[in-house]
């Protein structure tokens, strides 16, 4: 059951990109063209998705366990650090560049194969380097 609502989950998220073009760089090369042609429908799209988190963290403040797993998974990080400025600072220069965020940039290997070949290829390298480095230099 997990796995399949696992999987409805990911069909209505990647119904939304679609629906909303999220899945097409130029929209979204288009929201940070502010002095261009600008796009400014990025915004509800990112009004909508921050809804739906509110409504997940109401949820889930309403009740003392999760319906399918024996604990909360949710981010506990109190605090700004280092890694994560530097990470933040990757991914939006790589969403800049490319107009894709690893969701999206996941159904260009069926819209536009050519970059979406690239796009995913540099989202595994980047993913197995990090991997790599905790491999490497954990504490």
């Amino acid at each position: 059951m997990y796995a399949f609502v696992t999987f409805l989950a990911g069909l209505l998220f990647g119904l939304g990109l679609a629906i909303s073009e999220m899945t097409n760089p130029a929209v979204v090369i288009g929201f940070l063209d502010i002095f261009g042609d600008w796009n400014p429908s990025l915004i509800a799209v990112m009004g909508g998705a921050i809804s739906v988190g509110m409504l997940g963290y109401w949820i889930k403040n309403k009740r003392f366990s999760p319906i399918m797993s024996k604990e909360w998974h949710v981010p506990n990080l109190k605090h700004i650090d280092r890694k994560l400025l530097i990470g933040a600072g990757l991914f939006g220069i790589g969403w800049g560049l490319s107009g894709y965020c690893p969701g999206p940039g996941l159904t260009a290997l069926t819209n536009n194969p050519m970059e979406g070949i690239y796009f995913v290829g540099a989202l595994i390298i980047g993913s197995a380097i990090h991997h790599f480095q905790n491999v490497l230099f954990r504490k």
